[in-house]
C-alpha cells in the first residue's frame, strides 16, 4: 500500500465557517467548527494508507486538539488558502513524499473511503464535493507539485488544470459542510463522536444518524 502525508489547512476559529453562522447559538459556533476538523482529523489519521497528518493553522486551539490526536501541526504561512496548502504540502512535506490536501469539515468521513480514494491516484487528482461544485481532496504524487486552485467552482478549476477526477461511492468523503443542509447532509451519514456529541448538547440528540 502507498503511504501518503494528509494534508489540512484550518483557520482560526473565529473566522471559520461563515456560511454555517445560524445552524446553532453563535458563542457555540466556533466549538462546532472545531468538532468537525477534530472528527476530519481522527478520520484521517486513521487511514490505513496515511503516514503522517500536517495541520496548517494559526489558531492555538485547533493545534492543541489536533496534536491531541497525533498531527503536527505548522504555522499559516499567510496568503489564503491555496498558499497554505502549497506551503503544507509542498515545503513542508516535500515532493518527495505523496501529499494529500483534505478539507477540514468532513466529520462523516469514514478512513476506509480515504484509503480507496487515494489507491486510485497515479497522478495529480482531485475529489469534487458533494454539489460537484467545490473539491474535498487533492491529491499529488511524490515529483508532483500540488498546484491547488481551491476557492469557488475549484473542481472546474482542477480539472482544467490538468488533475484526474476520481470517482467512487464515497459520501463521507465528498460531503463537506459549508451550510446548515450541508450540516443536516453530514448527520444523516453518520457524523463523527465530537460533532455529534456537540449536537446533542444542544438538544438534538436524535440528529445524527448511527455510522454506516
Amino acid at each position: 500500500m502507498q503511504m501518503w502525508t494528509a494534508v489540512i489547512p484550518v483557520k482560526r476559529l473565529g473566522v471559520a465557517k461563515t456560511r454555517l453562522r445560524g445552524a446553532v447559538p453563535a458563542d457555540r459556533h466556533p466549538e462546532l467548527a472545531l468538532a468537525m476538523v477534530r472528527d476530519t482529523a481522527a478520520a484521517v489519521l486513521a487511514a490505513a494508507s496515511v503516514a503522517e497528518l500536517l495541520v496548517v493553522t494559526d489558531d492555538p486551539q485547533v493545534g492543541a486538539a489536533v496534536r491531541e490526536l497525533g498531527a503536527r501541526v505548522v504555522a499559516d504561512p499567510g496568503g489564503g488558502l491555496n498558499a497554505a496548502m502549497r506551503f503544507g504540502a509542498d515545503e513542508t512535506a516535500g515532493l518527495s513524499v505523496h501529499r494529500a490536501v483534505l478539507a477540514g469539515d468532513l466529520p462523516a468521513l469514514r478512513p476506509e473511503q480515504l484509503d480507496e480514494a487515494l489507491s486510485r491516484v497515479s497522478g495529480r487528482a482531485f475529489v469534487p464535493d458533494a454539489a460537484g461544485i467545490g473539491t474535498v481532496l487533492l491529491a499529488a504524487p511524490a515529483r508532483w507539485a500540488l498546484q491547488p486552485r481551491f476557492g469557488g467552482p475549484s473542481a472546474a478549476a482542477h480539472a482544467e488544470s490538468g488533475a484526474a477526477l476520481l470517482r467512487g461511492d464515497w459520501p463521507g468523503l465528498r460531503q463537506d459542510v459549508d451550510t446548515a443542509a450541508d450540516l443536516e447532509a453530514v448527520l444523516g451519514l453518520g457524523a463523527g463522536e465530537r460533532t455529534c456529541g456537540l449536537l446533542r448538547e444542544l438538544g438534538r440528540a436524535t440528529a445524527c444518524a448511527p455510522a454506516a
